[in-house]
């Protein structure tokens, strides 16, 4: 499995049999996509910034409800949850997918807003990647974010929706690393893993801007 960071909250995540692209992010977020080909799209909400569908190739199956999907061996499991702390009365439905391929979990929060109940780590079971956004502004806070890393204890975490050169409108992931404990991330342009692969002890890691 290799996996990119395309920008926002946008991830790219091939393989050996299907290609996923999770939120596709819009050019106005400040990140091209060039159309990158993938066979399945999840959206974890109908906001531009992450649901950009006209910016991928092939014509991906689309996943934009909870429900649980079987596209080839790719396991897709959409749950429910709220882009805000007041049950979505303020900016609506948000919808958290865990992917299972190549004996791998993947889970990402797309733009939670609230912390997690008992009921949806529940749901969401084990994970061994976390897409987590940490730019607080419009999803969860980073003390919300932090306790979810202790709740789920992933294998890696990846850091997204957050500010960059590209995009200032959002918190640096600085302070998030800060409450970690991390002084010095590592960095890659692109993850490579399998299962046997999976670090013993959690990671953070930074991923670089890729244009596919």
């Amino acid at each position: 499995m290799e996996i990119f960071w395309l920008g926002h909250s946008c991830f790219y995540i091939k393989g050996k049999e299907k290609t996923v692209i999770a939120d596709p992010c819009p050019p106005d977020c400040g990140y091209l996509l060039n159309f990158p080909f993938a066979d399945i799209a999840t959206i974890s909400h109908s906001h531009p910034g992450h649901s950009y569908i006209e910016g991928v190739s092939g014509t991906p199956r689309q996943i934009t409800t909870p429900g649980e999907y079987e596209i080839g061996k790719t396991f897709i499991t959409g749950i429910a949850s709220f882009h805000d702390n007041e049950r979505g009365k303020i900016k609506g439905k948000n919808t958290i997918y865990i992917m299972n391929t190549e004996g791998i979990s993947l889970c990402h929060l797309g733009d939670l807003g609230h912390p997690l109940t008992s009921q949806l780590i529940e749901e969401i079971g084990s994970v061994d990647i976390l897409f987590l956004p940490v730019g607080e502004i419009s999803t969860i806070p980073l003390d919300t974010a932090t306790e979810i890393v202790k709740q789920l204890n992933p294998h890696i975490i990846l850091p997204m929706h957050y500010k960059t050169e590209k995009r200032d409108k959002l918190q640096p992931v600085d302070e998030f690393l800060k409450r970690m404990g991390i002084h010095e991330a590592e960095r890659k342009t692109k993850l490579s893993l399998t299962q046997s692969s999976l670090p013993t002890t959690r990671q953070t890691i930074i991923m670089d801007h890729s244009e596919l």
